[in-house]
């Protein structure tokens, strides 16, 4: 009797055992002087039709940044980022820039501004679910790179300062980290969990990005986890354009997102995205730049990005 009562307790023992173990944390876990290195690789193709003329921009990235975790508190942990490699390709509107920051391209501006950004630090300040606090020392950054541009003429000046700006800024920036750094739930989660967040969108376009991650298997090491989003913009703000046109933005679309996790410090190991938006930008009357009445201009944006973040130390 009392070996069976022996064998019952031990298998009630398990099997709570078993229960606890089908739930897990996940935040983000860091030591001061860690070092890591992120790889980031991004395709984005924008079609606009103008009057019946399709216009296409495309933006490529290939960039590497390295990570250092430089101070550690209850909660969160201040994150210093570098450019190590900054390579970008910009095509559209009969203009095509394609430069490395280490090569020199003397009838290249852009590449002097991107090499004024290597290896100069900025942080961002991440709480361990996720959410990011602030970002501080990238404008900075980009207004000392823009010192780049000062022999050139007034409106040139402008033009690459709003370039950078747009791809390398500081909303641009957190737009795409935002997406790639999943926001941790504050319970325990098991397989087939659903959680979401929602921020504002950044980096030109006005509205809310709603972002939805489930966990899909796990194990000791690692997590596997799908995410989408579904974007849409604030239709009657007012928008500034390239070429200072004034517009409002009536767009929607979706992303969807795998992430391979490191549970040790929560950072994707991988991240594959793909997004795809559509809509239409209604330019606003504008006697200077030929617009006599208010012009609807379909839109069509689609990206593919894929990230990998590996510890160095």
């Amino acid at each position: 009797m009392k070996r069976l009562l022996g064998i019952t307790a031990m298998m009630l023992t398990f099997a709570v055992s078993a229960g606890a173990q089908e739930y897990m944390d996940l935040r983000y876990n860091f030591n001061k002087g860690e070092l890591f290195e992120l790889e980031q690789k991004s395709k984005s193709e924008t079609y606009m039709t103008v009057n019946a003329i399709q216009q296409r921009t495309t933006r490529d990235y290939n960039n590497l940044i390295s990570i250092e975790v430089t101070e550690v508190n209850p909660g969160k942990a201040i994150l210093t980022f570098r450019y190590k490699e900054l390579k970008f390709n910009f095509n559209g509107k009969n203009q095509n820039i394609f430069v490395d920051a280490k090569v020199s391209k003397p009838e290249e501006p852009f590449q002097a501004g991107l090499k004024k950004m290597l290896d100069q630090p900025f942080t961002v300040d991440l709480q361990t679910s996720g959410i990011i606090n602030k970002i501080d020392g990238l404008d900075n950054l980009l207004d000392n790179a823009a010192t780049a541009f000062s022999s050139l003429k007034k409106d040139e000046q402008e033009a690459y300062k709003k370039l950078m700006k747009d791809q390398f800024g500081t909303d641009a920036f957190r737009g795409w980290l935002e997406q790639l750094l999943i926001m941790y739930p504050a319970h325990g989660i098991k397989t087939g969990t659903q959680w979401e967040e929602s921020v504002p969108l950044r980096g030109g376009l006005i509205g809310r990005i709603d972002l939805y991650w489930n966990l899909q298997t796990w194990d000791a090491q690692t997590a596997k986890i799908g995410g989408t989003s579904k974007i849409n913009t604030d239709k009657v703000q007012l928008l500034t354009l390239e070429d200072d046109i004034k517009a409002t933005a009536e767009i929607s679309g979706s992303t969807s997102s795998n992430y391979l996790i490191n549970r040790s410090s929560g950072l994707p190991s991988i991240c594959v995205q793909n997004t795809e938006m559509n809509g239409t930008y209604t330019y606003k009357v504008n006697r200077a730049k030929r617009i006599k009445h208010d012009l609807k201009v379909p839109v069509k944006v689609v990206t593919n990005a894929s990230y990998k973040i590996k510890q160095m130390k």
